[in-house]
């Protein structure tokens, strides 16, 4: 009698079609296998202020909200900055575990802008060695290649390229997806 129960839920799990569950539950696309960024990466901050950035801030024990775009900062450009402040601060407490970041592939931007707009975001050039290093690690979608795929991406606190948002998502799928991987994240 103990192994019946045992041996029903054996059988409906992997025996029967339909009871199954179903896959999984994020809303984004999943990078699968999540691909590793390089290590100890000089990028450098894009506008005026021509500086080296932290050699980790890819790797730095915070998750990263990752934007990639021409200097120019279109509308989706401007959508998607937005959309990376929102979520961010809906995440409340978890705020500070999160960074934000916009890689551009051509001199930036309006940063007036982007001073008043989105306070706190990080500015890095994806036009030198170490910035097109970075970016040969995302995988192309639709063989449309990173720069102008209109995606937010998110980077682990290790340093791994795990997700991505189509310019089509849900406003809510980033922020529901992002709360969930706090949640249960021992790390970042």
């Amino acid at each position: 009698m103990f192994f019946v129960p045992l041996l029903a839920a054996f059988v409906l799990y992997y025996g029967v079609e339909g009871w199954r569950p179903a896959g999984s539950t994020n809303k984004g696309d999943l990078i699968h296998p999540a691909r590793p960024l390089p290590i100890d990466v000089a990028l450098t901050a894009s506008g005026a202020a021509s500086k080296a950035l932290d050699a980790n801030l890819l790797h730095d024990g915070k998750w990263t909200l990752l934007y990639v775009g021409n200097g120019s900062c279109d509308v989706r450009c401007r959508e998607a900055l937005t959309l990376m402040r929102q979520t961010r601060l809906a995440l409340n407490d978890d705020a500070a575990r999160v960074q934000r970041l916009f890689m551009a592939t051509q001199p930036c931007c309006d940063q007036a802008y982007l001073d008043t707009e989105h306070a706190g975001l990080t500015i890095a050039s994806a036009e030198d060695a170490p910035g097109k290093a970075v970016l040969n690690v995302f995988p192309k979608y639709a063989g449309e290649p990173v720069e102008t795929a209109g995606r937010i991406y998110i980077i682990d606190p290790l340093g791994n390229l795990m997700m991505s948002y189509a310019p089509e998502a849900g406003h809510k799928d980033l922020l529901d997806d992002l709360k969930k991987l706090l949640k249960l994240s021992h790390i970042g």
